[in-house]
């Protein structure tokens, strides 16, 4: 993978992949977070994911299409 790591913090512990997506600016709504999800394209920590409440907390891996590369920092990592 060539794509940059892009670091996204959250301000609490966990968080459920369709709001990460949000959060992170890669969707406008929750339904775009849900058709995004169910498609196939996004992994977590290298493991395609197509549940949209799967949590993710302090250093997980986000790839869109093995291409977009988010880390999630939580500012509350015990």
């Amino acid at each position: 993978m060539s794509e940059k790591l892009q670091v996204i913090e959250i301000n609490t512990e966990e968080i459920k992949l369709d709001q990460f997506l949000k959060w992170a600016g890669i969707v406008n709504s929750g339904g775009e977070a849900k058709d995004l999800i169910a498609s196939g394209i996004i992994a977590v920590n290298g493991q395609v994911e197509t549940k949209r409440g799967r949590k993710l907390k302090n250093q997980d891996v986000i790839s869109i299409q093995n291409k977009h590369l988010l880390k999630v920092i939580s500012l509350l990592r015990g």
